[in-house]
């Protein structure tokens, strides 16, 4: 049969590729910790599932709006004004099958074969892939691991040609763990003004997840309150991570003034796609975002916490480092001297992929190689602390004592 070749190109997500191999090996018997997953080890708010449960109970399972429910739509709309300083209504919003799918859609809808993209690098393993499928062409922007792996208003502008259609930018950064401070954002919006054909696609699923108590400075805003860029951003976020419902598939895209129209454009394709969620979840929306603060504020708290506890612990780790985790859940660890070395069982570490195979198999730990991630992930791996403390603490000795075992 034949296969597409914009297909038969893409590679395989790494992160849900080390997932599934971490699980395939946990289903033998093995006791495998995974720190591969951005998953929540929490259960989805049980007023989030009663909304849900009372939505089914009514007879709510017939087909929904593509765009959503009127109530859903204005419940974002709703928070995205009161939280994010964003101008956006109801009929400027649409919800999507998860986050990844919300941004799908606006790189469909706004790139032509050839437009070039810009990418901040280290990025989330999927972002490029998008890019490519919409017939873009990715332009990484390197971040500076002595940074914090940020990028610059005036990095980002030197990247720009004639061809440059967009900007994914995704703050808090999904694999590094940093954020954006609302001034560095604040001034890449300012830069962008002199440049009026980008159109940011502003991924902020990890908004809520920002840790001042490990860096007081670990703050942000939402790029689309900017007024430089206010009608040109799509904001993409969703329930995945914040409200433990990764499984509910649940995300959304807004754009205000003169950006709605790329909206119209996103439900037309939704249309032809998956049009809506499940129409039951619409009830569900509108709970968590108005009456979940206190659940969410509570797992913040708990991944501060575990944040913490990795960064103290690859500080002690002399062949590793990496930046405090300010945000998310994941920490983005340079291999430094581990790189080129002999693992217990022989094998040459010489790149991520080989080091985390090798921790897996020898050491029964899931984690995920940094080589599609872009930029500095070539020499690093990420793992996320999105899992118990427990796991977590056992599962970071494992590290200490395979890295102890590495031969020259």
């Amino acid at each position: 049969m034949h296969i597409a070749a914009r297909i038969a190109r893409m590679a395989e997500s790494s992160t849900i590729a080390a997932t599934a191999r971490g699980k395939a090996l946990a289903a033998k018997g093995l006791p495998v910790l995974s720190l591969s997953a951005g998953e929540p080890d929490f259960d989805t708010p049980e007023n989030v599932v009663a909304a849900a449960i009372d939505a089914l109970r009514r007879g709510e399972t017939h087909y929904a709006p593509t765009a959503g429910t009127s109530e859903a739509r204005q419940a974002v709309a709703r928070k995205l004004r009161d939280e994010n300083g964003l101008g956006c209504t109801a009929a400027e919003v649409t919800i999507t099958v998860g986050a990844k799918h919300a941004i799908y859609l606006a790189l469909q809808t706004l790139i032509d074969p050839g437009d070039e993209v810009l990418l901040p690098t280290p990025a989330w393993v999927s972002y490029a892939p998008m890019i490519e499928l919409a017939g873009g062409v990715v332009v990484e922007v390197p971040g500076d691991p002595a940074r914090g792996y940020l990028v610059s208003a005036e990095e980002i502008e030197r990247a720009i040609t004639p061809r440059t259609r967009a900007l994914v930018f995704n703050n808090p950064i999904n694999p590094t763990g940093t954020v954006h401070s609302a001034d560095s954002v604040r001034a890449i919006a300012a830069m962008l003004a002199g440049h009026p054909r980008i159109t940011v696609i502003a991924d902020e699923i990890y908004e809520k997840l920002i840790y001042p108590e490990l860096d007081p400075q670990a703050n942000t805003c939402s790029i689309g309150s900017c007024s430089e860029v206010a009608e040109r951003t799509i904001t993409v976020n969703g329930m995945s991570k914040a409200y433990a419902m990764t499984g509910w598939r649940i995300g959304y895209a807004a754009a205000a003034g003169a950006g709605a129209a790329a909206i119209r454009e996103m439900i037309k394709l939704q249309g032809q796609m998956t049009n809506g969620i499940a129409s039951f979840c619409m009830p569900a929306v509108v709970e968590a975002l108005t009456n979940s603060s206190a659940s969410v504020e509570s797992m913040r708290t708990a991944f501060a916490a575990r944040a913490r506890l990795v960064s103290e612990a690859i500080a002690t780790m002399p062949m590793l480092s990496a930046p405090t985790s300010t945000a998310a859940f994941y920490s983005f660890i340079q291999l430094g001297t581990a790189l080129g070395r002999v693992s217990p069982a022989g094998r040459r570490l010489d790149s991520p992929s080989r080091f985390c195979e090798a921790l897996l198999d020898e050491a029964l730990v899931a984690t995920v190689p940094g080589e599609d991630f872009g930029g500095a992930g070539r020499t690093a791996f990420r793992i996320s602390f999105a899992c118990s403390e427990a796991d977590l603490r056992e599962a970071l000795g494992r590290l200490r004592g395979f890295l102890e075992q590495l031969t020259d």
